[in-house]
């Protein structure tokens, strides 16, 4: 196993999330209990010490079963990691309920890692006011010893990102963020890895394979890394990319099969960084796949003719991303901090946009499509 030093921990490259534990059927609530214990016994053996979970993961399920498979280990032999769930605002006057719930359903006296959950546009007003004391809770639960180290994570913008780190920045030791080689320029991770670093804050990554999609490719694509790298499958190649990234220490996976497991574990067996040709190949089948999406260039020309004062080139990344995702919470959440009237659903099909889009998008036809996607996924 290889492994990442920070501030004096020796941290393996490869952590366990708990977002994806294997479950009994089709139910997210239901995981089975006795194929997770016998794939945490194997992640320990093989030198997996970082252990990710979340109030909200497995319908709230996640913490209960990582804490009380965690408990037949010395405490000192792993590090565990929670997060405050500021993606429902409903939560945000219940930091301290919420921080003591989650210590006893994982069984611990502290947390080694404890992050602010998803920092993003819905969520940030509510996590910088002072109101509601969460910053201020958790740093005294970090001086009383409950809280090892203090992290955020973020599906957010960069601006988002800024707010929160000019306010936030001098009190984060780490921050999570959505890394792979497709989000590198399709959700501008580059820029957002570039400020943690600017900010001297070490990045964890989620989403290496983003939900598993980047576990497979066209067959023209495989053919072109293979020539490259014959012995390394492309899972591999997701984990190889971050190996080559500044900043980069902990790098989560959601594992859901003990063969998910063995494979990953292999990989960072070793450090293999990719060198210029294959990091160019690599980024050249990214970009060959998101020109499949929709080719706005946010030029903006659209916004001055729209008569509903829609953000046109927002909700065009937002229908992309879904597309892409094939569903997700990201375009759902994002249109949480957005007015009813700003939504795809305001859109009244005038085609004015269209008129003077020079990527001749079909707009009116996305923003309706964007719509019933939405409508379909919140039934």
């Amino acid at each position: 196993m290889v492994y990442k030093d920070f501030q004096g921990l020796r941290l393996s490259a490869l952590g366990l999330g708990a977002m994806r534990l294997p479950a009994s059927g089709d139910n997210q609530s239901e995981i089975n209990v006795a194929e997770t214990e016998k794939m945490v016994a194997y992640a320990m053996e093989h030198g997996i010490n970082y252990y990710d979970t979340a109030w909200g993961y497995h319908n709230g399920h996640s913490e209960t079963v990582i804490g009380k498979i965690l408990r037949s280990y010395p405490r000192d032999s792993y590090y565990l990691a929670t997060k405050f769930p500021g993606y429902d605002l409903s939560n945000m006057d219940k930091i301290e309920e919420i921080f003591e719930k989650q210590l006893e359903k994982c069984g611990v006296d502290y947390f080694d890692f404890y992050l602010f959950h998803n920092v993003c546009e819905m969520n940030i007003d509510a996590y910088l006011d002072p109101k509601y004391g969460i910053l201020d809770y958790l740093i005294r639960q970090k001086e009383n010893g409950r809280i090892r180290h203090l992290g955020f994570s973020a599906h957010a913008s960069c601006e988002v990102m800024r707010r929160f780190l000019d306010a936030y920045g001098a009190h984060m030791e780490f921050g999570q963020l959505q890394l792979n080689w497709i989000d590198w320029t399709f959700q501008n991770a580059k820029e957002k890895a570039a400020l943690l670093t600017k900010y001297q804050i070490p990045v964890w990554v989620m989403e290496p394979l983003r939900g598993g999609k980047l576990a497979s490719v066209s067959e023209d694509a495989a053919q072109k890394l293979r020539a490259l790298r014959p012995d390394e499958d492309l899972p591999a190649w997701a984990f190889r990319f971050l190996q080559g990234i500044e900043g980069v220490t902990m790098i989560l996976s959601g594992m859901s099969t003990m063969e998910q497991l063995q494979n990953n574990i292999r990989t960072f067996e070793t450090e293999r960084k990719l060198n210029q040709t294959e990091w160019d190949t690599l980024l050249g089948i990214a970009e060959e796949m998101i020109q499949k999406i929709l080719p706005c260039t946010a030029c903006r020309y659209c916004t001055a003719h729209c008569p509903k004062g829609l953000d046109i080139p927002k909700l065009l990344e937002l229908y992309n991303e879904h597309c892409f995702t094939g569903g997700g919470f990201i375009a759902p959440m994002a249109l949480m901090a957005m007015p009813q009237e700003k939504h795809p659903s305001a859109c009244i099909g005038c085609r004015s946009c269209e008129a003077v889009c020079p990527q001749q998008i079909k707009i009116s036809e996305a923003m309706a499509d964007f719509h019933e996607k939405l409508k379909a996924a919140a039934i």
